[in-house]
């Protein structure tokens, strides 16, 4: 585990894409159960330590995830992330590059449980969710694209699905369109940042995550550098 933030309120991890925010049938231990460990031991805490989810990440999605080490936290971490009230920021690598190199995608999205998919229309549809995100062309490699997302929405897959549907699939992401799978198991999309009111102090807090370390990420680290001031 990598902590990139703690305070008495909150804590927040750089997820890798073998980590997962919530149990699933492989039975690994999800980062609530190790963050419970680490607080117990740095503390020494008797008993129970108390670790609330605030939202999550795919698993094999990297970057920024913030939990709550208060219930008073979670509450209103819960509330801002349903109200839109965090600004996330992702960026991801493609191997197409998008046209127009920027602009803003809006489509109705509807999940599809059993394939744990989501299909995105330019309508709106029995039981979809309408998602909305920004894009912006940031950088370009030989072969490949790096992307930023501002969202708008929070809705299932909804950069992986959005990227795909116009024509941009991100790299490594099989289940909607990359042509072949990345070496770790992962995909090519990081959530770079999360910028809010900070539940308690109310004072303006933002959490970023460095980008994962293999060789197609550092080879982007100096556009993004360049582009900091845009990010």
């Amino acid at each position: 585990m990598e902590i990139i933030y703690e305070d008495n309120h909150l804590i927040a991890v750089n997820k890798n894409c073998h980590e997962i925010v919530q149990g699933d049938k492989t039975g690994d231990t999800p980062l609530p159960e190790l963050l419970k460990a680490y607080l117990k031991e740095k503390y020494a805490k008797p008993g129970n330590v108390f670790i609330g989810v605030t939202h999550r990440l795919d698993r094999p999605v990297s970057g920024v995830v913030i939990f709550a080490k208060t219930s008073k936290a979670l509450k209103r971490m819960n509330d801002m992330f349903r109200d839109g009230e965090v600004e996330k920021t992702y960026l991801a690598i493609t191997k197409n590059c998008p046209s127009p190199h920027e602009g803003e995608l809006t489509y109705w999205l509807v999940r599809n449980e059993k394939q744990n998919k989501s299909i995105a229309y330019d309508k709106e549809k029995p039981d979809s969710k309408k998602a909305i995100l920004h894009y912006r062309l940031l950088a370009r490699s030989k072969k490949y694209y790096l992307i930023k997302i501002d969202l708008k929405t929070g809705r299932h897959h909804q950069i992986r699905c959005q990227l795909s549907k116009i024509g941009c699939p991100v790299k490594g992401d099989l289940k909607y369109g990359a042509g072949r799978s990345n070496p770790d198991g992962g995909i090519s999309l990081h959530a770079y940042r999360a910028s809010f009111v900070h539940p308690v102090s109310k004072n303006k807090t933002v959490i970023t995550a460095h980008m994962p370390s293999d060789n197609l990420w550092k080879a982007f680290e100096t556009n993004i550098k360049i582009e900091k001031q845009n990010l």
